[in-house]
């Protein structure tokens, strides 16, 4: 009897596998394609910058850990289950607020979001639990961290100084430009080891989730895993340096290039593992999950298909009230023009150091220097009908500096009349001071979070949706004060709204 009715319940246990496994593909393919255009841009990050390079192997890593649970998964029923909805909607809801403010990233993690929520919705919370590193793992698709870049450029300057004392080069930093030697290197962001801090912290949670069992180690792995390749990164940026000082720039560069591109990290890899082998607690063996310490009992179930039927409805729902709230841009005026500016004359823009702000897909573009005979300031208006996906007025590389500009941002200032102020500087060395101000509706701030909640909730319940970005800047040169001479300006051009508004062709608050 025993030989009879094993070999059946097992086939059935195969073929309930493989249609919930092939549902959940089909459903998992339609969303993919709903969200085509989010999927793209996040391959295409991965792809064009090289800090999100290792996000590449994270399909695949996830897959080999649903592999390796596959004996485990077996002994598991898979269902429907009508609360995982709620986790697809709270994805959906993330792809809106992130499509109505224009931010990549809370729409691709809206996306990842809704996928895991079909996982848990089209498999059951049984199979979910058995399945939880994966899925969370699953999180690392999502390109993340620009944020350390700066404190990481700061760390990785902090570390080649002393350094370069130790071997004898004479050097001074105005924050990222170093003058060392005969040459002046820039800390740029892609100096800053912000890709092997990101890389090395998905590793490293792989590491302690296959490795380890207890907390301790763990914590102290990752530790190690994410100082390790900072440090270890200020060394490669004082090592270029040193062999630029000792041949040429050029030698420098090449070394540079062979080194982060293709061994450091390896090596920071394999050394941090060696690091951690000896305190490895989890055997190679060991199962990955106990399916007999899972409580299979199973409240609010669904039927397969149901389950597949509803989570595409409201996967799909949030594109199309994207689509039903998206409006046409407010009409701009056919040409805008610099203020006229009391006591200030328009002048050629310098040729010594010029800079311009960086806005792709901007309606209307001004720029031009004034002069009082004393000083010049450089002012730039920037004007958007509407904000979209690719046509951003706050985001990565948009602004003052640009994603692969030679301007790079030295410090914050202290705000000029609300404006934010950011110090930056050129090989040359050439430094100018920049202050900001942003205008969408009736909200004037220098703060890009505010921003993007602004043009979220215009998109989202309505509005005036026209944004307007006001850049003023000075060059700072021997014997001039670039700050005072921009406060003079503004308190002759009158209030930012007044520019703005004016800009726009509002006429409550313009002059």
């Amino acid at each position: 009897m025993t030989t009879t009715v094993a070999p059946v319940a097992l086939g059935r246990g195969e073929a309930t596998w493989r249609r919930y496994a092939a549902t959940l593909g089909i459903v998992a393919a339609v969303m993919l394609i709903a969200y085509s255009s989010d999927v793209a841009r996040m391959i295409g990050v991965w792809w064009t910058a090289s800090t999100y390079g290792h996000c590449f192997l994270i399909a695949p890593i996830i897959g080999w850990l649903v592999w390796q649970r596959r004996g485990e998964l077996a002994q598991l029923a898979p269902t429907g289950w009508w609360p995982g909805l709620a986790l697809v909607a709270v994805g959906g809801i993330g792809w809106l607020m992130g499509a109505a403010g224009s931010v990549a990233f809370a729409r691709q993690f809206g996306v990842v979001l809704m996928l895991q929520g079909a996982v848990v919705t089209i498999l059951g919370p049984v199979v979910a639990r058995g399945l939880a590193f994966p899925i969370v793992y699953a999180l690392f698709l999502v390109p993340f961290g620009e944020w350390l870049e700066p404190p990481l450029q700061q760390v990785t300057v902090a570390i080649i100084m002393p350094l370069l004392d130790l071997v004898g080069i004479p050097a001074t930093s105005n924050g990222v430009m170093i003058h060392a030697g005969r040459y002046y290197f820039e800390v740029a962001e892609a100096c800053s080891g912000t890709k092997f801090v990101i890389a090395m912290l998905a590793f490293g949670v792989l590491v302690c989730a296959v490795c380890f069992t207890s907390w301790r180690r763990r914590a102290a792995f990752m530790a190690v895993a994410l100082i390790v390749p900072v440090l270890a990164n200020g060394v490669r940026a004082f090592a270029t340096i040193w062999v630029a000082d000792l041949t040429t720039v050029e030698a420098a560069t090449g070394f540079d290039h062979i080194v982060y591109g293709w061994v450091f990290f390896g090596l920071v890899m394999a050394g941090v593992l060696a690091l951690g082998w000896r305190w490895f607690d989890r055997p190679a063996d060991a199962p990955a999950f106990d399916p007999g310490a899972i409580d299979k009992a199973v409240r609010h179930r669904l039927a397969l298909p149901v389950a597949a039927l509803l989570t595409i409805m409201v996967a799909g729902s949030f594109p199309l009230w994207a689509t039903v709230r998206a409006g046409q841009a407010v009409a701009l005026p056919a040409q805008i023009t610099l203020p006229d500016v009391p006591g200030w004359r328009r002048a050629p823009v310098s040729v010594r150091a010029p800079w311009f702000p960086t806005y792709p897909g901007a309606d209307h573009r001004l720029f031009g220097r004034y002069t009082d005979g004393r000083d010049a300031v450089d002012l730039a208006i920037v004007v958007y009908g509407s904000q979209r996906s690719g046509k951003e007025i706050v985001g990565y590389g948009i602004g003052v500096l640009s994603g692969e500009g030679r301007w790079l941002r030295v410090a914050d200032l202290p705000p000029l009349d609300g404006g934010s102020v950011m110090r930056i500087a050129a090989p040359g060395p050439v430094e100018r001071i920049v202050a900001t101000w942003y205008r969408l509706g009736d909200v004037t701030t220098a703060d890009g979070k505010r921003v993007k909640i602004a043009t979220m909730m215009a998109n989202l319940i309505g509005g005036d949706r026209r944004a307007v970005a006001i850049h003023l800047s000075a060059e700072i040169e021997p014997g001039h004060d670039p700050r005072a001479a921009m406060a003079r300006f503004l308190a002759a051009a009158g209030p930012i709204e007044a520019i703005a508004n004016r800009a726009v062709s509002r006429t409550t608050g313009a002059r």
